[in-house]
């Protein structure tokens, strides 16, 4: 029965998000995962009210990555003449976003660390 729940919560954010995408041109499973993220970090739903049926999910991620695959393989007639663009696109977008978050991490990084300095500079000094 608690998986039940569980699966019921993480269910509710998902359709959620689906009605909410008909308002904005968002994914419908984008909005629901913010909304479970609002939801967990305001703490309106408690982590152990889905931690077991989302660790379970995210365990089992592979088998949600099927039906696309076997899409792709069904279609491939039609995707027969562009797949080196497609290879050339997926590359380059793989990189961007490895150097889009490189900097990220390394900005947050900094400042991070920089609030640390200012805080042992001030307590040496006092």
């Amino acid at each position: 029965m608690k998986i039940i729940k569980q699966f019921f919560v993480i269910f509710l954010f998902s359709f959620l998000g689906e009605m909410l995408s008909k308002l904005v041109p968002i994914p419908g499973s984008v909005i629901g995962m913010v909304l479970l993220f609002l939801a967990l970090h305001f703490k309106w739903v408690k982590l152990s009210q889905i931690e077991e049926t989302g660790n379970w999910l995210v365990a089992n991620m592979g088998l949600f990555f099927v039906p696309p695959g076997v899409g792709l393989m069904a279609n491939f007639e039609m995707l027969k003449g562009t797949w080196w663009q497609l290879l050339i696109l997926m590359f380059i977008t793989t990189a961007l976003m490895m150097i889009f978050v490189g900097r990220v991490v390394q900005r947050i990084k900094r400042k991070f660390d920089k609030k640390i300095f200012l805080k042992k500079e001030f307590k040496s000094h006092v």
